[in-house]
Order: C-alpha cells, then structure tokens, then sequence
C-alpha cells in the first residue's frame, strides 16, 4: 500500500483557494473510481512550518502511470487542474510505502 503526495507551492495568499480547488478535484477523481479518498491540508502563513504550501494525499494498492491505457479523466478536474496551475509556483509529487502488519519486520 502507497501514500502519494502532491505538493503544491502557490502564489502568496492563495494557499486556502488553491486547497479549496484541489480537495474539489480530489473528490471527483474519487467519486469516478479513479482515486482513494483524498485529505488536503495547508499553510497559508498563519502557522509554523513551510507557508504557502498546499498537499493532496491518498492511498493506493499499486503505482499506476497516468498515461496508462483506458484512463479517461474526468474534464470537471481537468478544468480545475488548469485553474490551479494559475496559481502554483512549483509542485511535485511524493510517494512512501504505508507500514502495514504484512510487511512488518519481525527482528
């Protein structure tokens, strides 16, 4: 099992609309099947820690390719992709293998 992780790094205030938009994408990447359900957090600047950051994460059994055969994205979260990308300065995407008690290590 796999946490993936986008990071977006946004425009200067605009941390909690980009959040909004994204958890909007996230849900409907969810709601067609396509995606585990997804939280999304920020810092807007009003806490410690890295500001103006915005994060979409969720769980999933294998790493697929986004360009795989058969995938049809949803065109509502392709329009709110474009939408966010007016308002990023970078982004990239982490992946971490979740502990799970089937790959625990017993010494």
């Amino acid at each position: 099992m796999y946490v993936i992780r986008r990071v977006y790094e946004v425009n200067p205030g605009m941390a909690k609309k980009v959040a909004t938009m994204v958890q909007r994408q996230g849900d409907i990447y969810h709601n067609a099947g396509q995606r585990s359900e997804v939280r999304v957090y920020f810092n807007g600047g009003t806490l410690p820690g890295e500001t103006d950051r915005v994060y979409m994460e969720w769980t999933d059994k294998v790493i697929d390719s986004p360009y795989r055969e058969g995938l049809t994205l949803p065109k509502e979260a392709l329009e709110i992709g474009a939408e966010v990308r007016k308002n990023i300065v970078n982004q990239y995407i982490e992946f971490f293998e979740m502990m799970t008690p089937a790959i625990m290590q017993e010494n």
